[in-house]
């Protein structure tokens, strides 16, 4: 079986998946489908990805198993991460005031808070 297409062979336009069928029992449905977040990625991508998960994450043996060096493969991993619609090294944090942040710290260092606690009021989570 081969992998769905994803953009158009004549003029390279993202194609909308309408029928999807069973083999087993003949059933077939129709409308517009969503192909899912791995759908817009290239052959190589998901490969990447398969290798990736297969190394369980760990970037050296990726290297090794896909005789790459380690400066490529990170520019792969972040072409993935912009396909997916995120910005690799974008740090998911709220925006603290220095101020709050400078005084989170000192409440730190003085024993007010916990590291728990402080790293937790720096992540913007709930203490």
């Amino acid at each position: 079986m081969n992998n769905a297409l994803t953009r158009c062979p004549i003029c390279q336009n993202e194609l909308t998946i309408t029928r999807l069928h069973c083999e087993a029992c003949e059933t077939s449905l129709e409308g517009r489908f969503m192909g899912g977040p791995f759908a817009h990625m290239t052959r190589e991508q998901l490969d990447f990805i398969m290798t990736f998960i297969r190394c369980e994450g760990k970037l050296n043996r990726v290297e090794v198993e896909l005789g790459l060096s380690y400066p490529t493969l990170r520019n792969r991993l972040h072409d993935i991460i912009r396909v997916l619609g995120y910005e690799p090294g974008k740090e998911e944090t709220p925006d603290l005031a220095e101020d709050r942040r400078r005084q989170v710290l000192e409440d730190l260092d003085t024993g007010k808070l916990t590291a728990d606690a402080a790293m937790r009021i720096l992540r913007g989570e709930p203490v």
